[in-house]
């Protein structure tokens, strides 16, 4: 009898150090320097490359698809368990106490980009697949840990995956939460954008921009403003910064001043995990009147959407009594006065409403601002697997085993991983209940002993399903 605790205590030394390999790597997407080697930049390709060395280090079949994706196999037979991984990242962004190239072990917390998100989620499900290897079990059904490149923007590499392999009807993905996600809502960007105009105003948005990527809460918003009056306004907003959940700086500049805000960043899954810096730095500027195309861009933001996760405003809050309430992030503002500008929106919705009913609710709600609607074609629908499949029972059963959280029941969620692309997938770890959530935000960590509880769990999970 195996006691996958103290075997995974073993691999502690060499999993953190193989982590602090894979965090040495900046992988998020980087398209500006893509070559047809490197398709989403240099960064994924070389955190995937990392991933299959591991493989080929310790004896195990790799194979890699064109630089976006590639999987590590061990085992035999035509069909196959698959365990869905990513090692790209969201850009690293501001606010870090330290490097987040450079794994930083402290309190008892491993801190860097990817460390909870999903570098180590997903090295940890790699050493589970070792344990076996290592301990001579050969399963009866052949494993794949496949590794996408893309998951954090429009996963080109798991697609790619999906065209040239056999498609796997079942297994997990490590990129969640424990106990185990058997349901994930549908998820669907919108652009809403906006005209830009030359002629000056009372005051004039020069530009705007705020957030990194769709699915994360803006942590800085920056502002230039053309005006007369810089005195009143920086006036203004250090008495409007008395009174919000953000921080701000300003400084006046020959034609006007210039504005700095910074609230928390935060996985979109969950606006309100965050503290949104564009939509706050909207509500302050709608007290002035600025140039026309200026003001129809902020008071839209400042309307519509602002510190409004679940869309009331845009007459969209809706509640599914399985998968929960339709929520919304606001996740990339970007304005200038020559070009226009756009609001990027991602929704996370429940079966029982449509991405049609969120369009037609955008376009009649932003007609008055003179904003246009585009849907992103590529969503996605929500996903349902049965509690009672045995895929759902058995990894609930060895997760109440090992941790004896016995009432644990499997939940519903608004992020989407690659357990969707399966039939009978499920999201399967590595955040334990009530740990702190650092996913997408500077300072991200998973503690070191959840990490390692995550790879027993893995480990006794993929010898289970040998059988």
């Amino acid at each position: 009898m195996i006691d996958w605790k103290k075997e995974a205590e073993k691999y502690k030394e060499a999993y953190l150090a193989d982590l602090k390999e894979l965090v040495a790597i900046d992988s998020s997407r980087d398209v500006e320097h893509s070559t047809d080697e490197f398709p989403l930049g240099p960064g994924p390709a070389k955190a995937l490359e990392k991933f299959l060395e591991f493989g080929n280090r310790d004896g195990f079949t790799t194979h890699n698809i064109e630089n976006i994706v590639g999987y590590i196999e061990y085992g035999n037979g035509k069909e196959y368990f698959a365990v869905l991984g990513h090692a790209d990242t969201v850009p690293a962004g501001k606010g870090w106490d330290t490097n987040p190239f450079e794994l930083m072990l402290k309190d008892g917390k491993a801190i860097g980009r990817g460390t909870s998100d999903d570098k180590g989620p997903a090295l940890a499900a790699y050493y589970g697949l070792k344990m076996l290897k290592d301990h001579g079990i050969m399963p009866n059904l052949k494993f794949r840990l496949i590794i996408g490149t893309d998951e954090e923007t429009n996963w080109t590499g798991m697609k790619r995956y999906f065209e040239v392999e056999p498609d796997p009807k079942i297994g997990f993905s490590p990129d969640a939460e424990f106990p185990l996600i058997n349901g994930e809502k549908g998820n669907v960007t919108f652009e809403t954008k906006f005209a830009g105009d030359t002629k000056d105003g009372e005051n004039t948005l020069v530009s705007f921009k705020a957030g990194l990527k769709e699915n994360m809460v803006p942590r800085e918003a920056e502002v230039e403003i053309k005006t007369d009056t810089a005195d009143l306004i920086s006036t203004k907003f250090e008495e409007y910064l008395l009174n919000v959940p953000v921080t701000g700086t300003y400084e006046v500049t020959p034609t006007g001043i210039k504005l700095e805000m910074i609230g928390k960043a935060a996985h979109g899954m969950e606006p309100k995990n965050g503290i949104n810096a564009g939509t706050y730095m909207a509500t302050f500027l709608k007290e002035f009147t600025f140039d026309k195309a200026g003001q129809n861009f902020v008071g839209f933001i400042a309307d519509k959407l602002h510190d409004d996760s679940r869309a009331t405003k845009l007459g969209l809050q809706f509640t599914d009594d399985i998968m929960g309430d339709l929520t919304m992030n606001v996740g990339i503002i970007d304005y200038s006065q020559s070009q226009g500008g756009l609001i990027n929106t991602n929704f996370r919705f429940p079966k029982g409403i449509t991405p049609a009913k969120i369009e037609q609710q955008l376009k009649d709600n932003s007609a008055y601002y003179r904003g246009q609607v585009e849907m992103n074609p590529d969503y996605m629908e929500p996903h349902f697997v049965d509690p009672k499949d045995p895929i759902v029972t058995t990894l609930m059963d060895i997760y109440k085993e090992q941790t004896g959280q016995t009432v644990a029941e499997p939940e519903v969620v608004g992020g989407g991983t690659y357990g969707r692309l399966m039939k009978r997938g499920v999201a399967f770890g590595a955040l334990f209940p009530g740990a702190e959530d650092t996913m997408h935000q500077a300072n991200e960590f998973q503690n070191v002993n959840d990490l390692l509880m995550a790879m027993s769990i893995y480990g006794q999970s993929l010898y289970e399903l040998t059988k």
